[in-house]
């Protein structure tokens, strides 16, 4: 739909120039046979609203080598402050472990995406660099696809593994700037596959996706095991699409203030079989992915008993989640069950499988149209080994006409927090009130 509304925009752009042209013309012969100077035409405002798609490159209908080049950016600055957490927690065995604590301005993220299409409309592509200056890392990826038609499209590269609606086409534009304490916790990460997506019938869609583990940024090819990762993702916007055309396509918000109410359903299924991607004598596995829920990495030294290390597990994981929203009032959330199970490792283990669940709730208002929007959120995780959640409220502020650059506070209150991630706020056991600003710029 999308695509099709820039096409119309791009032909209705190209007639108003021929006409003003067929004009042109038609006035100065007039003009000539009158014998009277031709007058200059002075061309009138466009009619048409301004392009979604900010920084795009379209060759015209019709030529001999179709390409379209659409430019976006991503860049998100931070400062962050958790020296209000205790510096040790302590796990479910009784272990006394450190809580790293941070008081840091950073650019969080910075993405540059390159996509469109070339030879012919249904070949497309993307080409995009992410990095995050916080936790040192840079990843250089790649998608090819062919669309079939709208239900139908193919695509390999490197994506997000579908298995939380914040992992489909939604960044950065969730209610909160920043993914949740229980999603972060549950969901998987990034990797490379293959995946086909589309819409079946009118408002709902699917992704279905096959890839190579839970979250493979860090990983070489030679250490990735032999096991592929499923995971599936349908959702269903019964009364029409849950956000307007774009780049903002999937915001949580209702920044546009919505006249009509608009919802969202969806569901979403992983299942993966996990290695640590380490040799056993090292405490520290490569595999970061999975936390039990007392902020341990399962597939550490002692995560499950004392000087055991857990080398292979099976992750399977369930979301629900939903959206609604009207005239500048939305309210988001997601539930999650996951089930950890078929352990091998180097040593006896107390338990067969672990089970972990939670959620996460959001709302937010504008009590100034496209302005202000104060909101607040939780989230939660009833765990195996621990039943960690955090409550907050911040306010987003969008100083220009536009969606698509904002400031935002945030003051959070964690307990026990189950997950640690150098780009999120969140350390592994940290407990206490946590402040945090962020600018954010999304084109």
């Amino acid at each position: 739909m999308e695509q099709e509304i820039e096409n119309l925009r791009a032909e209705n752009a190209a007639s108003r120039e021929l006409l003003k042209a067929l004009a042109d013309k038609i006035d100065k012969l007039q003009r000539r046979l009158d014998g009277e100077p031709a007058t200059v035409v002075h061309e009138s405002p466009p009619l048409t609203p301004p392009p979604t798609q900010p920084m795009t490159w379209e060759t015209r209908e019709g030529a001999k080598v179709p390409f379209l080049l659409k430019f976006n950016i991503n860049t998100q600055l931070r400062y962050l402050n958790t020296l209000d957490s205790a510096a040790t927690f302590t796990d479910h065995l009784g272990v006394t472990r450190d809580v790293h604590d941070r008081n840091d301005i950073t650019v969080n993220r910075a993405m540059f995406i390159l996509g469109g299409y070339i030879f012919d409309k249904r070949a497309q592509y993307s080409f995009t660099v992410w990095t995050s200056a916080g936790a040192a890392s840079i990843v250089v990826a790649g998608n090819i696809g062919w669309r079939f038609n709208k239900a139908f499209t193919l695509t390999a590269g490197y994506t997000g593994v579908p298995g939380s609606r914040s992992l489909v086409a939604t960044f950065p534009f969730f209610q909160a700037t920043d993914r949740s304490m229980a999603d972060n916790f549950f969901r998987p990460g990034f990797t490379q596959g293959a995946w086909a997506s589309g819409e079946l019938v009118k408002g709902l869609n699917y992704l279905a996706f096959l890839g190579n583990g839970l979250n493979t940024l860090s990983i070489t090819a030679n250490k990735i095991d032999t096991n592929l990762l499923r995971s599936g993702s349908l959702w269903w916007e019964p009364l029409g699409a849950y956000g307007e055309p774009g780049k903002s396509r999937n915001m949580y918000d209702d920044y546009f203030a919505s006249r009509k109410v608009r919802i969202r359903l969806g569901t979403a299924y992983t299942q993966s079989r996990e290695n640590r991607f380490s040799d056993l004598d090292q405490s520290s596995p490569e595999n970061t992915s999975i936390y039990n829920s007392d902020g341990v990495q399962a597939f550490a030294t002692g995560a499950f008993a004392p000087g055991v290390t857990l080398q292979d597990a099976t992750y399977k994981l369930w979301a629900v989640d939903g959206g609604i929203k009207w005239n500048g009032l939305s309210v988001n959330g997601q539930y999650f069950v996951r089930w950890l199970s078929d352990f091998v490792a180097d040593g006896p283990l107390p338990l067969a499988s672990t089970f972990d669940h939670g959620g996460e709730l959001s709302a937010g208002y504008f009590v100034k149209p496209k302005k202000l929007m104060p909101y607040v959120r939780g989230s939660w995780v009833r765990g195996q080994f621990g039943n960690p959640y955090e409550y907050g409220a911040g306010l987003k502020w969008y100083f220009l006409p536009t969606e698509r650059l904002w400031l935002n506070t945030e003051v959070f209150r964690i307990n026990k927090a189950p997950y640690s991630g150098a780009f999120t706020p969140y350390t592994a056991g940290m407990t206490g009130w946590v402040p945090m600003v962020q600018a954010l710029l999304a084109f």
